[in-house]
């Protein structure tokens, strides 16, 4: 185990948040810790947006260096010392460092950057992007699976991982690892600070809430193993009297748990939360921008909490917005209207009219109206001013846009999930949300005119039963509670952010039951909107978490009971509810995490952060080769067996581009996810030529090394699987590396 190496990592985490931390708490100046909880995301952001700014002109060093300079000097111009929470950031960095160490500790176990049959997932796309990064003399990186262009993905938390590898001096290898910690760490931490805020200005207890938002969004997975354990337990007669009951969940046992059951929940997606993506281990987009996103919640929230007579303050920390939302487009586009959302219900419902942020003369022509009208008028200046803050944090990463996104159309009315699905993957928050939303809204009810909220009640229920029997179960589940939650805002009670962030949250699950961005491979199929369900939902686990945390909380509080309810009689409700919701969303990782660790090393004798270690136990021959390779300087480009996929296998013939993966030298044609980044035409153009660069004449051979620019052809022992290699007696190669089946040859040119 690298002991140094978490120590070197964990230090830099805390230094950097050390330095930042005068910037974070101007700007977040009425936080109860004055932001300490955001000065790690603070600090990550500014390294992550200067560096691909600068990164255009010159990559590495230079950009690393002048985004130093820029937090040190933003701290000491704009930063307000005064408002400094030693004490409070003591205590941030504590549990940051839980977070990190836990993901230090399981990914020691199985730290492998392998695809199948290894491990699953994406991680070789992944190192991909870190490893051609890292040779990248400028923005944007030359993609390693399609030589000579440019990366198509969004590739900004890669470049983030690639310069914090260049801080510390880290080989990619263990920084791979490294960095997942981090970001998980960035993660919990930041919903911590923010629960806890918000929890503060309620007069409950910051600890309780942010303690319980970082249990949701690190620790806590969906229900779907409470399900699996309740029938366990039950016995086998009553669940065998129920029609329709899985034969799978009649034989499930303890014995039988997999961490990987409780993602694909609802037929035809995928259903992730962090603490299944972290122990899954790919370093993916969806994952880095999880902390940022959060940043963009805690500057709505500091929004929220600036006074209407404070409007140069409200439109600099809308102004400081645009920066992470660009910087969410180039980690994980997904996120980024999902920043304009949280802006539009932020300006929609804080106390602070939206018109104050117009200069006066326009602020006196839209002055507040009654009924419908008003609520028009907030929500379109709301609408407004998030567009305005997503042009221009689009402008800011403009290279990005014309370059490196790959483009997509949207679908409508996808396969629709069950309702049984959506309780077992939101259930966990449900149990939170529903009390407390009900409880909020009881104070409403008219004690001397019980008949009114009566006929309430019959004409919602008779609303959610016909939408769940039209097939309509996300929108008879979700949509009550989201005009309930709405209601409650508008009319002022006693809710606050944790509210918006609830409906942020309602806003999204309904939203991919109706629209999806159309991926060509799955269309036709009951996987159309797989990757829309999978990456929205991520978004909505992390907002979420910091609403569960300030729900429960403020469960817990006797100075939060309702009035027709006791002190005492309040306390045990909220206890009872909240031991009921930990409990049940933490039997997955009572399972997960001890399984986890019991595990034996793969691919080591010991506990190891090295990503490629695995590769000299099972397959030393290439080990060996990619090592030779991953010494060559720059990015010479090669040539390998194509298609790559998701199994390295290459006794069948079954290759996963592992040179260009685990080195970033570029191959002419790697994994089959460049037909959707390209194009059918462009990626089965490529791979005629692959084969003919293998099998063809030696004229034609000679004709695509130079249009590829080709400097090395690989041949190991999924080539020689693939193929009939007449490339061998190619006149112009000579072998540079031999060993076992394995030859790398250079082509000599004059």
């Amino acid at each position: 185990m690298e002991y140094g190496l978490v120590v070197l990592w964990l230090a830099m985490y805390l230094v950097v948040g050390l330095a930042t931390l005068p910037l974070a708490a101007a700007l977040f100046s009425r936080f109860h810790d004055a932001g300490a909880a955001f000065a790690i995301p603070v600090g990550l952001a500014v390294i992550g947006i200067v560096g691909y700014l600068v990164g255009h002109l010159v990559f590495g060093w230079p950009a690393l260096i002048v985004a130093l300079v820029v937090i040190v000097a933003a701290s000491a111009t704009v930063g307000d010392r005064d408002a400094v929470d030693e004490r409070a950031y003591a205590e941030a960095g504590v549990v940051f460092t839980l977070g990190f160490l836990l993901i230090v500790a399981l990914r020691s176990v199985n730290p492998a950057i392998a695809p199948l049959p290894l491990a699953i997932g994406e991680k070789f796309l992944d190192f991909g992007l870190l490893q051609t990064l890292l040779r990248a003399g400028a923005l944007p990186p030359e993609d390693m699976w399609f030589a000579g262009e440019s990366v198509r993905y969004y590739y900004g938390g890669h470049m983030l991982t690639a310069l914090l590898t260049l801080f510390t001096g880290t080989a990619p290898r263990f920084a791979y690892n490294l960095a997942l910690a981090g970001f998980y760490a960035s993660l919990v931490t930041a919903a911590y600070g923010l629960a806890g805020a918000i929890a503060a200005d309620h007069g409950s207890s910051p600890r309780v809430a942010g303690g319980i938002s970082a249990f949701f969004v690190g620790i806590a997975g969906n229900l779907h193993t409470a399900g699996r354990v309740l029938a366990w337990l039950l016995p086998d007669g009553l669940l065998t009297s129920i029609p329709g009951i899985d034969a799978e969940l009649l034989a499930w046992t303890p014995a039988e748990f997999s961490y990987w059951s409780a993602s694909r929940v609802i037929d035809g997606t995928i259903n992730e939360f962090p603490l299944f993506a972290w122990l899954n281990g790919d370093l993916h987009a969806h994952m880095m921008s999880t902390p940022f996103l959060l940043l963009v919640a805690a500057l709505c929230y500091s929004y929220w909490q600036t006074p209407a007579a404070e409007q140069t303050r409200r439109r600099l920390l809308l102004a400081a917005v645009v920066p992470v939302a660009g910087l969410l487009a180039i980690i994980n586009t997904w996120s980024f209207p999902t920043a304009g959302g949280l802006v539009v219900l932020t300006i929609a419902f804080a106390p602070a009219d939206p018109a104050t942020l117009l200069p006066p003369s326009l602020a006196e022509q839209l002055p507040p109206r009654d009924g419908i009208a008003e609520e028009l008028r907030r929500d379109g200046l709301a609408v407004l001013t998030a567009v305005l803050v997503l042009l221009v944090g689009g402008l800011l990463v403009l290279p990005f846009w014309l370059g490196s996104a790959s483009t997509r159309s949207v679908g409508v009315l996808p396969p629709r999930s069950g309702l049984g699905g959506l309780l077992l993957v939101h259930g966990g928050f449900l149990l939170a949300f529903v009390p407390y939303l009900a409880g909020r809204a009881a104070e409403h009810i008219d004690p001397k005119r019980p008949s009114r909220a009566v006929a309430w009640a019959i004409i919602a229920t008779v609303l959610i039963v016909g939408l769940a029997v039209a097939g309509f179960a996300a929108a008879a589940l979700f949509g009550p509670l989201l005009i309930v939650a709405w209601l409650l805002l508008r009319s002022r009670t006693d809710v606050g952010f944790e509210t918006v962030l609830m409906i942020g949250g309602f806003g999204l699950v309904l939203l991919v039951e109706f629209v999806y961005i159309i991926e060509p491979q799955y269309q036709g199929t009951d996987l159309e909107r797989l990757n829309t369900v999978f990456k929205t939902y991520m978004q909505v686990w992390v907002i979420w978490s910091p609403a569960a945390g300030v729900a429960l909380a403020r469960l817990l509080d006797p100075s939060s009971a309702l009035p027709e309810l006791d002190t005492q009689r309040w306390r045990t409700v909220g206890a009872t509810i909240v031991s009921v919701v930990l409990l049940v969303t933490a039997l997955y990782a009572g399972f997960a995490v001890p399984a986890q660790l019991g595990n034996e090393p793969v691919g080591s004798e010991e506990r190891t952060l090295d990503g490629a270690a695995y590769t000299y136990a099972v397959y030393p021959d290439e080990a060996a080769a990619i090592d030779w390779l991953n010494r060559r300087q720059g990015q010479p480009n090669i040539v390998t067996a194509a298609p790559g996929g998701y199994r390295w296998n290459p006794d069948e013939g079954k290759g996963a581009s592992a040179p260009a993966s685990l080195t970033g030298v570029p191959t002419v044609l790697g994994w089959f996810h460049e037909e959707q980044y390209r194009g059918e035409e462009p990626y089965q153009r490529r791979l005629a030529d692959v084969t003919t660069i293998y099998e063809g004449s030696t004229e034609r051979q000679t004709e695509l090394l130079d249009r590829y620019g080709v400097e090395y052809v690989y041949v190991g022992p999924a080539e020689r699987n693939a193929y009939d290699l007449t490339i061998e007696q190619h006149p112009a190669l000579e072998p540079v590396f031999r060993e076992g089946d394995v030859v790398i040859y250079e082509v000599r040119r004059q």
